[in-house]
């Protein structure tokens, strides 16, 4: 189960820098606000991919729900409740407002993600 996979790990690692780049320098209205959240599925199912031997769906599926479960928490304004709205960091991380875009976004990077596993893996 667990296995260090390096092209997973590199390419998460080029996905991370990628973020932070759009989170730095990016202000439009496309690449920034959905841009980002279609590469962020991606890069946290490379990280898991990086450490853990999983199968491919189960992952992608795992993935794209707690990307889910964190949109949802936007909607219930959790990063307020547990206290840390003044916290910028929690707020970047965890989010503040619900977007049925964002969901949007996951999916299609999660959807991107099968589809490269599935024409890779044959």
């Amino acid at each position: 189960m667990f296995r260090f996979h390096k092209w997973y790990f590199g390419f998460a690692l080029l996905l991370f820098i990628t973020e932070i780049l759009i989170a730095a320098y990016m202000h439009d209205a496309i690449i920034r606000p959905y841009g980002g959240d279609f590469l962020v599925v991606i890069l946290i199912y490379c990280t898991v991919k990086s450490f853990f031997n999983t199968p491919v769906l189960p992952t992608a599926i795992g993935v794209l729900l707690f990307a889910y479960l964190i949109e949802v928490s936007q909607y219930y304004h959790l990063v307020y409740l547990l206290g840390l709205g003044n916290n910028k960091l929690a707020c970047i991380i965890m989010g503040t407002g619900f977007s049925w875009m964002d969901m949007l976004s996951y999916t299609l990077g999660i959807g991107l993600v099968v589809l490269i596993e599935k024409v890779w893996r044959r």
